[in-house]
């Protein structure tokens, strides 16, 4: 059973979304939060699987509120919603360190595969969608965002492999397991081999995380 915490402003959408989840055999509903500080709050407390992040609320909004959670270390997963798929709030929450976004007008079975895929501890955004996030947004974040100017020699990527730091360049730039695989003559269950080291050396939640990472020491640049 995977749990699920709702946060929004809007009790109508609240509602709409428990009706919606919980007409799945394998999710629940274990609350509901109005803002950001209830959604820490409440999160800390029920240890939900998932937790549905609207980004704009009342008091503390939903970029910060996943960033609080994040930082917890704990094994809670957010999944932001936001008007526009490429919002640049949207963004802000992916750094902030959710496990990827959705817009609020993707179709039912897209948000309950969503949650599955987060739960599960896949990314939801397709990478290709997150290379055309990052590249709108990489240079035009808000002020006070942490974006450090870093170069390819950053200790982050020190403990990697040649062979690794080459494979989180190309996922950086939005490549497939099934286009590495081709592209760089290896196995498909070898990518998937680099990336799980990659994302346990780098510390990265998950692959949205890693093409981050690429970004922010300058292995990909915004086009």
């Amino acid at each position: 059973m995977t749990t699920v915490l709702i946060a929004d402003d809007q009790p109508l959408q609240r509602f709409g979304f428990r009706m919606l989840l919980e007409s799945q055999d394998d999710l629940t509903v274990l609350g509901e939060a109005a803002n950001g500080s209830e959604a820490i709050r409440m999160t800390a407390e029920l240890h939900p699987d998932v937790v549905l992040m609207d980004i704009r609320m009342p008091g503390l909004d939903g970029i910060e509120a996943t960033r609080r959670i994040a930082a917890t270390g704990d094994r809670t997963r957010v999944l932001i919603l936001t008007t526009f798929d490429l919002d640049e709030y949207a963004y802000a929450g992916l750094r902030a360190g959710a496990s990827g976004f959705l817009v609020k007008d993707a179709q039912p079975e897209e948000l309950l595969s969503g949650i599955r895929s987060v739960a599960s501890g896949d990314a939801v955004v397709a990478p290709s969608l997150t290379r055309r996030l990052l590249d709108a947004y990489a240079q035009h974040l808000p002020a006070g965002d942490g974006t450090v100017d870093v170069s390819p020699d950053d200790a982050r990527l020190a403990v990697l492999t040649e062979r690794e730091r080459e494979i989180l360049t190309v996922i950086g730039k939005g490549w497939t397991n099934t286009e590495i695989a081709a592209r760089l003559h290896l196995a498909e269950s070898t990518v998937k081999t680099h990336v799980g080291r990659i994302l346990a050396k780098t510390g990265s939640r998950d692959r949205i995380q890693a093409v981050i990472l690429a970004y922010d020491t300058k292995l990909v640049e915004p086009s």
